[in-house]
């Protein structure tokens, strides 16, 4: 696993750590790894990286919030596939509260009623659960009709080059007021520039995650550099 901070642009303190699949010498990236996973492997991929992410963390001494990817179609019944997560958080001593789930996937999903069920579950346990990618593929606003989550992370698409595209900066502030009315807060995904973290600031976008405030880290903790002048 890498490490890469979403950072509170208000606190200008690390809200989460998300875990990034990535291969077991630590060079390439997630491709290499999701790449290789299929129908058969794709639970046991999935229940490995949640527990891998807690062991890690709490040997990294994190002490925010850990965002752990899954996969919806992993999961055949919400209760019973969390298990293990349990188990490792409570092996290791990682308080569950500080678990946030995030709902990844490119297949389109094969039941809402499903994931309905899933969200609802790591809800009645604690656990914040996000939509990655969101304006991507199958994560848009239909997805977010049927169930809400507690965050949104903008995909990269979006923030790209926001900073002077004012179809970008309407969009964004369509989906922010639409987060407002429903207690939604987003994180947006892909800052590389001062100038995109200038105006999404400047949105009020409260969290955000990109290589200009960090790289991940191969199991480590990369130091955040904050834009200079924020």
């Amino acid at each position: 696993m890498a490490f890469q901070p979403i950072v509170d642009v208000r606190s200008r303190q690390v809200f989460a750590y998300e875990a990034l699949a990535r291969p077991l010498a630590g060079v390439g990236g997630a491709a290499e790894v999701l790449g290789k996973v299929n129908a058969e492997n794709r639970y046991l991929f999935d229940q490995t990286c949640r527990v891998k992410a807690v062991e890690l963390a709490t040997r990294l001494g994190i002490d925010c919030r850990l965002s752990i990817n899954f996969m919806p179609n992993a999961v055949y019944e919400a209760a019973t596939c969390i298990r293990a997560t349990l188990e490792a958080a409570n092996r290791c001593g990682f308080p569950t509260c500080q678990l946030v789930f995030e709902i990844t996937e490119n297949e389109q999903l094969v039941d809402k009623e499903h994931l309905k069920r899933i969200i609802r579950e790591y809800k009645r346990q604690g656990f914040k659960t996000a939509i990655d990618d969101f304006g991507a593929g199958y994560s848009g606003l239909n997805l977010l009709a049927e169930f809400q989550p507690d965050l949104i992370k903008l995909d990269m698409e979006l923030t790209r080059h926001i900073d002077d595209d004012p179809v970008r900066q309407a969009i964004v502030r369509g989906i922010a007021g639409v987060c407002q009315a429903l207690g939604i807060e987003i994180v947006a995904e892909g800052v590389e520039t001062p100038a995109e973290y200038a105006t999404l600031l400047g949105m009020g976008i409260p969290y955000m995650q990109g290589y200009l405030l960090a790289r991940p880290a191969f199991e480590a903790l990369p130091r955040v550099d904050w834009p200079q002048g924020t």
